[in-house]
């Protein structure tokens, strides 16, 4: 009975101590430079405000906390812009501050391009520096009157230079390429296109009646397949097919007419 009582008494203890702690609040993101704001209510009792500790990488800092709104101040815990930040905010269980601006701590698109080139084989080289968080670079190529997300690359998200490379599939002729952040505002930060002329032989594709295969090859040589990224669009304008290859099987489109976007240019087929 003893060891019952006691039992209940540290459970009890126990969890008197994990009221007591309250809630927290974790945010987690790059230092872009910016402070932190937070609303600060009351507690449900009206005796003293909601918030209780704040932690800056686990260091516990020193802003003025008592107050219904303050300020978390970055600057005395020493961060470069893209340091990697844990923020704790310790409250009360019976409230909830509320953070006005955590978006301060995501990473912002800020790169500049130092150099880009790009050869003949569709290999692309790009430096850059002023990058203040990890955001992942889309390459774009130019095809069909539009631009045409090719690929991705992480990016390493350090003010100091940075060099890329990747690949993409040349068509034939002129091509354009370029590189793009998007971050949480939600506007793209882009390159300047650069060209190159490929070697890659002008395409052409048949049948123009087609019940199984669209073949790729090139420009007079039927019997010389060759690959080539394809788009194919129904009469409403919806993507059915896309790829890349020296065919695509079309036997599974229902019977009518086609949009077909191959190589750098377009054309149409009807799948019989």
């Amino acid at each position: 009975m003893k060891k019952f009582v006691l039992y209940l008494f540290f459970l009890l203890a126990g969890s008197h101590l994990i009221n007591a702690q309250g809630g927290v609040i974790i945010l987690e993101g790059n230092y872009q430079g910016k402070n932190l704001y937070v609303q600060n209510p009351f507690g449900s009792g009206g005796v003293g405000f909601c918030v209780t500790e704040v932690k800056v990488n686990g260091n516990i800092t020193t802003d003025e906390i008592n107050s219904s709104a303050f300020e978390i101040d970055m600057k005395p815990h020493k961060l470069n812009i893209g340091d990697k930040v844990e923020i704790k905010i310790f409250h009360k269980e019976d409230c909830k501050p509320k953070v006005l601006n955590p978006e301060v701590l995501k990473p912002k698109s800020t790169f500049e391009v130092v150099s880009m080139t790009a050869d003949k084989m569709g290999t692309i080289k790009w430096a850059t520096k002023s990058e203040t968080g990890k955001l992942t670079f889309a390459i774009e190529q130019f095809r069909w009157n539009k631009w045409v997300k090719v690929g991705e690359k992480d990016g390493n998200g350090t003010p100091t230079t940075n060099e890329y490379s990747f690949k993409i599939e040349p068509h034939s002729g002129k091509n354009q390429v370029r590189v793009r952040q998007t971050d949480y505002s939600g506007q793209p930060r882009l390159s300047k296109p650069v060209d190159f002329v490929s070697e890659v032989p002008e395409i052409e594709y048949a049948p123009i009646k087609a019940s199984k295969d669209i073949n790729f090859f090139a420009k007079g040589k039927s019997d010389k397949p060759l690959e080539t990224m394809y788009e194919i669009y129904d009469q409403y304008g919806n993507v059915v097919k896309k790829g890349f290859g020296s065919k695509v099987d079309v036997s599974n489109l229902p019977k009518g007419g086609y949009f077909l976007n191959y190589d750098n240019k377009m054309g149409e087929f009807v799948k019989k």
